[in-house]
């Protein structure tokens, strides 16, 4: 399967309408294929997002009963006589079911059109954060490659405490770490190497438990971002995208061994 006819089927596998073939062929695609999985894992994060958000819509109670009672008169009267008039809908009725799901589907549409907002703004904000610290020769307050250096440097200026992994045995040694503001909250922003390449991690508490890495890319730089022991995580850099994935996978297994302290 191409990656093409995944995009095809997608929808269709989320939603459970795909018969068992077609099943095993996109769980086999998406086994050797790194950049549909994301995308998959990306589909699944924004769908729970919306449906957190959106609450179901219910009709009002008058037009709930006045379509039970046309449904009622429907049976009693024995409406049976040919295909089409057992199809018939009163007219009122498909102008309320009509405005009921437009109002639905406009909501939702909103909501989706927020989250994706949202989204693209903190992109923006990594961004910017990680080419400021680049070019105002701040890219740390406290530099240090001993993680038990850094840590306590963050105490009292944080409302957490945030783990500062030791990846220096897996080639991503510890340059130091700084405070930053994203999300219109302040966040601990830990800087790493890879050769000659700066990779800024920042991380802060969040309300999910577990998400899987996502990959995304702006003004040449690459990103990484997913969630682990209730923490978010971004890390960015001009590295190229596989070794930052590789990075974001021993962040995201470090953070789920050691949750952050309030």
């Amino acid at each position: 399967m191409s990656c093409e006819t995944l995009s095809d089927k997608l929808t269709g596998y989320l939603d459970g309408e795909l018969d068992q073939r077609s099943v095993g062929e996109v769980e086999t695609h998406l086994r050797q294929c790194v950049a549909c999985a994301t995308r998959l894992e990306r589909e699944r994060r924004l769908r729970s997002a919306v449906q957190a958000q959106v609450k179901p819509l219910r009709a009002p109670d008058g037009l709930r009963e006045r379509v039970r009672g046309a449904l009622r008169a429907e049976v009693r009267a024995g409406v049976k006589e040919t295909p089409r008039r057992s199809a018939w809908i009163p007219a009122w009725a498909a102008t309320a079911a009509a405005l009921v799901l437009g109002l639905a589907g406009g909501w939702q549409f909103a909501t989706l059109r927020t989250a994706r907002s949202e989204s693209s703004d903190l992109v923006a904000e990594v961004v910017a954060s990680h080419v400021r610290s680049l070019q105002s020769d701040h890219l740390t307050d406290i530099g240090s490659s001993e993680h038990h250096t850094v840590k306590p440097w963050f105490a009292g200026k944080l409302d957490f405490s945030p783990p500062v992994p030791d990846f220096s045995a897996q080639g991503f040694p510890l340059a130091g770490g700084r405070l930053d503001y994203l999300g219109e909250r302040q966040v601990a922003a830990l800087v790493y190497r890879r050769r000659q390449h700066v990779i800024n991690l920042f991380v802060w508490p969040s309300g999910e438990s577990s998400a899987a890495p996502s990959t995304t890319s702006r003004r040449g730089f690459q990103m990484v971002h997913g969630a682990a022991g209730g923490m978010a995580y971004w890390a960015i850099s001009d590295l190229n995208a596989a070794e930052l994935t590789q990075f974001a996978h021993l962040t995201a297994g470090e953070l789920s061994a050691k949750p952050p302290q309030p």
